[in-house]
């Protein structure tokens, strides 16, 4: 286990949250574009923190001493989203692969980063539940089996969410 200190294990783990962070401002631009009139300012909302934690995860990476991953031109998503019910899916698929990432991050820091990781891991699980209108056990721990395999793929292909 990492003991949170800045060794390789923590810049890489700061790098996949920042890469995570690209593709959910990708995907909340999805998003943006098919929800419903009543949920686009929460979509506009969860946009702006995405964009935010991922400028900070940008500045944690130099701090580092490691140069932040750029966003790809394009991300694979994860299924069709031609409408507001698959759009909220969507966010709620994105929460979900956030938080992930960010329980590993958890792991792998300490101290304020460790705080600010726990902190988004938190954020992720609330709007998850919020887009779904249902949480899980343990955010951040996929539960593989349950799983639904993707139907197909839309979009750009430079990168997956």
């Amino acid at each position: 286990m990492t003991t949170g200190t800045t060794d390789g294990g923590e810049l890489a783990a700061v790098q996949a949250a920042l890469a995570a962070e690209h593709a959910a401002v990708y995907g909340y631009g999805v998003v943006g574009g098919r929800i419903g009139a009543g949920r686009r300012a929460e979509a506009q909302s969860a946009y702006d923190a995405h964009r935010a934690r991922r400028d900070a995860l940008s500045r944690t990476v130099r701090d580092l001493g490691g140069k932040p991953r750029a966003a790809a031109a394009g991300y694979e998503l994860p299924f069709p989203v031609p409408d507001a019910t698959a759009a909220a899916h969507l966010a709620a698929e994105l929460e979900d692969r956030l938080a992930a990432v960010y329980a590993d991050l958890v792991r792998a820091c300490a101290g304020a980063r460790r705080k600010e990781a726990a902190g988004a891991l938190r954020e992720a699980a609330v709007r998850s539940v919020r887009w779904r209108g249902g949480g899980v056990a343990f955010p951040g721990l996929v539960e593989r089996a349950a799983a639904p395999a993707p139907s197909g793929s839309a979009g750009a292909s430079s990168g997956a969410l």
